[in-house]
């Protein structure tokens, strides 16, 4: 395989004024199923990433099946937010990429820099969006309906599953569709533990649904072997992860993808008549920038990314940034909502532990929404996620063992064998749960270039503006509410104080979820969206989205499989473009 240097190759192109029929800005999910589509088909391919190149197979940079003692760090704590064993080169802190906020905001930007960006991390919880989802102005009048519905995507997500492997059940449940499955592995004794809970709260259970790979799919593939560790990046490409799934076959097979690692991208260029002509990028390595040459351009950098891309592609045609004409890019940001609790479970203290537990690195089952047809004081739902059981600690015992003792009487604190018990016994009896919501995107909800502020490539920054209402706060407090009645089903003891209204029910920040959408979103008048219902701009026919910027609205679901399912589709569009010479 051939992996481009981005400087040696930039000096290439021009002397030999290279010009691709497509160049792709990013290479998660929607960048990665673009780079597959569009390569198979024939084109020619430019793929940019801002971060470095990434096989979880290398054994240089490989985290899997290594133990807590093996960290660079051990003995302490460490800096990187979710561990030192976590495949995901980011942080909600970039050193050198700053972004700023306005007044009253307090916005998380996760940013992943490597091949495959985030789904090198994320839960591979792998949902489709349903048929209510596409159109809930008509249900709660709230927000816009998608300009497309669940049967103009369904196609997409049928051969989604197929291509990429998902473990699931078939459970008739009309807005939570079913797909193609893989068998999914079993309740282990904490969901057991969890349904007896949830069944006496009168809240659904089904098998949860993750792009892990239960049974062989194909000759490139493994099967998953239970390790637990799907956030450090499967090396029997077991799991979802865009670069070992996608992108390195591709690079490897086709003979039609240059890749451009640790290159920054500044704008996308633009001739007289305001089409894409490419995009100028900052070789991380010298710091020079450089132009690439392209008849069409696919943004996936991530909602937020791509927002910033465009909005600091200025011209003479574009005034106020590519595709920014009704002044809509980078506003309906919106982010999935979050909170949690966790609590103690006495009847599984004192297990036996010579045996694996671990299962998938995910959830075996999860609850859907439930209560579509109730009416609450919050107009969207949200789906519950478990967590819990024997696996290992990241680093110490994960939480204060010994302070678990006062609710059995016992004595707190200890060192010595009195802790290593403690540790023994207390080890799997504390179960989690945590809610993943859908909130309305408001138009005043945005991210936009701040005018004073550049990184250390002297790219003008993101400066956010975001605000949860009550009907996020609300559904917290429900939230809160179901799981202290789940703990106690469970015969369990919440553990902390339950957030009150002054800590918002417990509601987590706005983009702590890493599920931020709709910054371009989709819609037919080009007036109130930034794309069509190709994720194509309004304002440029040869410039396509194809991360979660298009969203019209979220869902009680993670975006991942609607990213791809899209991406899909987009990609197939451009083929069609292309061969109709509508792409000159």
């Amino acid at each position: 395989m051939e992996v481009k240097n981005s400087k040696s190759h930039t000096m290439q192109i021009k002397e030999n004024t290279k010009e691709y029929d497509v160049i792709i800005v990013g290479s998660g999910a929607g960048g990665g199923m673009a780079t597959k589509i569009l390569s198979e088909a024939g084109l020619s391919v430019a793929l940019v990433e801002a971060g470095p190149y990434f096989d979880p197979k290398d054994p240089i940079t490989q985290t899997q099946m290594k133990f807590p003692w093996e960290s660079p760090r051990r003995g302490a704590s460490t800096k990187r937010a979710f561990g030192d064993f976590d495949m995901s080169w980011g942080d909600w802190k970039v050193d050198g990429e700053p972004y700023t906020q306005k007044e009253g905001t307090d916005f998380m930007w996760w940013r992943s820099r490597m091949l495959g960006g985030r789904t090198n991390h994320w839960g591979r919880i792998s949902l489709r969006f349903g048929p209510d989802d596409f159109k809930h102005k008509d249900i709660d009048g709230l927000g816009e309906n998608w300009p497309i519905s669940y049967d103009d995507i369904k196609p997409y997500y049928d051969r989604l599953d197929k291509m990429v492997g998902v473990f699931g059940s078939k459970e008739k449940r009309r807005n939570d569709p079913d797909g193609f499955f893989l068998p999914a592995p079993k309740p282990r004794l904490h969901e057991l533990y969890y349904i007896k809970g949830a069944k006496k709260a009168g809240v659904d259970v089904i098998p949860s649904r993750l792009s892990i790979l239960t049974k062989k799919l194909n000759n490139d593939r493994g099967v998953c072997f239970y390790c637990a560790q799907c956030n450090r990046s499967c090396n029997a490409y077991a799991d979802f992860s865009s670069s070992s799934v996608f992108i390195i076959p591709a690079v490897n097979g086709s003979g039609q993808v240059d890749l451009y690692v640790n290159s920054m991208v500044r704008t996308v260029t633009t001739n007289d008549e305001g089409k894409a002509t490419g995009v100028s990028f900052i070789n991380k390595e010298d710091r020079k920038e450089y132009e690439l040459k392209g008849r069409s351009v696919v943004l996936g950098a991530s909602a937020c990314s791509t927002a910033r891309i465009l909005l600091n592609s200025k011209s003479k045609q574009h005034p106020n940034g590519l595709g920014n004409s009704s002044d809509n890019v980078g506003r309906y940001l919106h982010d999935s909502t979050g909170a949690g609790r966790a609590g103690f479970v006495p009847a599984l203290m004192d297990r036996k532990t010579d045996y694996n537990e671990d299962g998938t690195g995910g959830l075996h089952v999860y609850s859907p929404w439930w209560q579509a047809d109730k009416k609450l004081d919050f107009p969207r739902g949200y789906h519950i996620e478990v967590w819990g059981g024997l696996g290992m600690p990241a680093y110490g015992f994960g939480f204060n063992v010994s302070d678990l003792n006062k609710y059995i009487g016992g004595t707190v604190g200890g060192y010595g064998d009195k802790l290593r018990n403690d540790a023994k016994r207390f080890r799997g009896a504390v179960v989690g749960m945590a809610g993943r919501g859908e909130s309305i995107a408001m138009r005043d909800n945005r991210c936009e270039i701040d005018p004073d502020v550049v990184d250390q490539f002297g790219i003008p920054v993101l400066r956010f503006n975001y605000k949860w209402s009550d009907y996020e706060r609300n559904q917290a407090k429900h939230m809160q509410d179901t799981f202290e009645e789940i703990i106690h089903g469970m015969g369990g003891i919440p553990l902390g104080d339950k957030p009150a209204k002054e800590q918002d029910w417990g509601l987590l920040k706005p983009g702590q979820i890493i599920h931020e959408v709709g910054t371009t979103r989709m819609g037919n008048d080009p007036k109130s969206s930034v794309t069509n219902k190709f994720c194509q701009l309004h304002d440029a026919d040869n410039v396509f989205v194809v991360d979660a910027g298009p969203f019209t609205s979220q869902a009680d679901k993670n975006c991942t499989w609607t990213i791809m399912a899209l991406a899909m589709r987009t990609s197939e569009f451009i083929v069609e473009q292309y061969k109709k010479k509508n792409i000159l």
